[in-house]
């Protein structure tokens, strides 16, 4: 009985495999009534009305990026296609991320319609089938991978983690990165197994932080904001520029973004979280360390052909005659500057 069990669970995942690379075949404006358009082998710089990548390869151009076709490279799972989901999802998507898995067991609803991606006539669909159908319009060069469950569930989490560990871009490798776009304490405690979210309201669960029937970030421009930080660290992160912020929140109400570093807890309870440590410790120790080389400042104008040489056009006099006294003050204070003598 468990070895049949077993095989089902084996077939099940074989199908679900081939309908993910059947639906990735249907591509929107190739004679199957879409209107979007066709699939883009590569990726081109050149600077043309019909090139859907011209202004992200610019960035290349500018010498931000080093190789932005690399994008295409990564596999990004989203847990929790809500409003701050459903807009990280459509941002990567248009920024040509290689393969997106969808995790999400909510319905679209017409209350969902303060929220920046969904439509009226999408009411009634799955959130993640909803994603879909949108994301692939936007840009059919992307592979998506979409689960219509709860990872809570005992029933869901070990296919949650398969996927994890071999929905990559290449079938059988982990993805890249998961991101946290769910509004439950949960959740987050399912996703980070191994790395604990910060909690900020010491003492209270994050249920009562919420009003019955309201949700916490229930304005289009709170996750608007916050799905754009999240996506650019994310392609800091993934094509290696800029600094990623271990922490970065927001205030809505004060427009103030506290930061801070968050660094693992190495007394962790959580045996998988202290073997990661070690491994990443491991992983780091064995990357070749850079060296540091300090460059002398270049000296401007102390010589050159023409004899120009830099003269103040105030004298001594007229400088000292144009400051007021200096004020007797402790050691450390200085004036930003003094009243000139009348």
């Amino acid at each position: 009985m468990a070895e049949s069990v077993e095989r089902l669970q084996q077939r099940v995942q074989e199908l679900e495999r081939e309908l993910a690379q059947e639906r990735n075949r249907r591509v929107p404006g190739s004679g199957e009534g879409g209107g979007g358009r066709i699939r883009i082998e590569k990726m081109s710089s050149e600077v043309v009305d019909s090139n859907p990548y011209s202004r992200l390869m610019a960035l290349k151009r500018m010498g931000i990026v080093s190789d932005y076709e690399k994008i295409r490279t990564f596999a990004v799972a989203i847990v929790g296609v809500g409003g701050v989901g459903s807009v990280t999802a459509e941002m990567l998507t248009r920024c040509g991320i290689g393969k997106l898995l969808l995790f999400d067991y909510d319905k679209v609803e017409l209350a969902n319609m303060n929220r920046l991606f969904f439509q009226p006539h999408q009411a009634g669909l799955s959130k993640v089938q909803a994603a879909e159908h949108t994301l692939r319009n936007i840009n059919p060069d992307v592979l998506f991978e979409v689960h219509n469950y709860n990872i809570t569930t005992v029933e869901n989490f070990q296919h949650f983690m398969d996927r994890i560990s071999n929905g990559g871009l290449e079938e059988g490798k982990p993805v890249d990165l998961v991101l946290s776009c769910v509004d439950n304490f949960e959740a987050r405690m399912t996703i980070n197994t191994c790395a604990p979210p910060l909690v900020v309201a010491a003492n209270i669960d994050e249920k009562t932080l919420k009003r019955e029937g309201v949700c916490a970030a229930s304005l289009p421009t709170t996750m608007g904001v916050v799905a754009g930080i999240l996506v650019q660290n994310v392609l800091k992160f993934l094509l290696n520029f800029g600094t990623v912020s271990f922490y970065l929140g927001y205030n809505a109400m004060q427009d103030f973004f506290p930061t801070m570093s968050m660094k693992p807890n190495p007394q962790c309870d959580d045996r998988n979280c202290r073997k990661q440590q070690e491994e990443y410790k491991k992983k780091v120790a064995a990357l070749p360390k850079q060296e540091v080389m300090q460059e002398e400042e270049e000296i401007i104008h102390e010589d050159n052909d023409w004899g120009i040489e830099l003269v103040s056009e105030v004298s001594e006099e007229e400088l000292k005659n144009s400051s007021g006294p200096v004020p007797d003050l402790p050691e450390g204070i200085t004036v930003a500057y003094t009243i000139p003598k009348k």
